[in-house]
């Protein structure tokens, strides 16, 4: 028992280090996040980031229950996914851009942020994106011992410390996000750069996950 506990304990701690090699390297949804809460402060920044960490739970979910293999079996279904994925992170940047420059300014009232919306478009943004349904059924398993107890349970656990991992790297992103976007509005008469900015995220990320397949 005390020998299956220390392997538990040394693939967890191997995990969680692949886990911060991995969300300390910039990435979609580091920029994503980054730019939500230069548009919208620290608050959308952090709902954002507890929409795409339900995300990654539901992932790992499915890649334990299986699910996740039909975008290896079935390319048709990555593919449908994937083009969902695009046309939905257009229309954000559509909607982004043409809303009014006053909910998209940092130093407005959070009340004028739905947070809720925020924290569903961080969710759907990730649930739309294939790429990271394999990543799990690529990563995961090599961390699973099935001798350890429940498959499930283990890759339930897996996800957790990926979130913790990148609650640790993403908030300080979000802080830094936040903060400097405040000192560079503080003098400033309110614009809508801050909009374009995260449209133009939005934009970006559908046609990144348009065009580039399984790469």
């Amino acid at each position: 028992m005390n020998t299956l506990l220390r392997k538990s304990l040394a693939t967890l701690a191997l995990f969680s280090g692949a886990c911060l090699a991995l969300t300390a390297t910039p990435g979609p949804d580091m920029l994503l996040i980054a730019s939500r809460s230069v548009s919208q402060g620290r608050g959308a920044g952090f709902a954002s980031l507890a929409g795409i960490q339900l995300g990654t739970y539901c992932h790992a979910l499915a890649a334990a229950l299986g699910l996740s293999k039909l975008f290896v079996a079935v390319p048709a279904a990555y593919d449908a996914v994937r083009f969902a994925g695009a046309i939905y992170l257009l229309y954000l940047a559509w909607k982004t851009v043409r809303a009014s420059g006053a909910t998209l300014a940092p130093q407005t009232s959070m009340r004028q942020v739905d947070i809720g919306q925020v924290f569903r478009q961080g969710l759907f943004t990730n649930l739309l994106n294939p790429k990271m349904a394999l990543f799990v059924l690529a990563l995961f398993p090599q961390f699973v011992r099935p001798e350890a107890g429940s498959v499930v349970m283990q890759i339930l656990v897996l996800a957790t410390v990926l979130n913790f991992v990148g609650l640790l790297v993403n908030g300080a992103v979000i802080l830094t996000a936040s903060r400097l976007s405040k000192r560079l509005l503080s003098t400033r008469k309110p614009s809508r750069w801050p909009q374009y900015l995260l449209g133009g995220v939005f934009a970006g990320l559908a046609f990144r996950l348009a065009l580039f397949a399984r790469n």
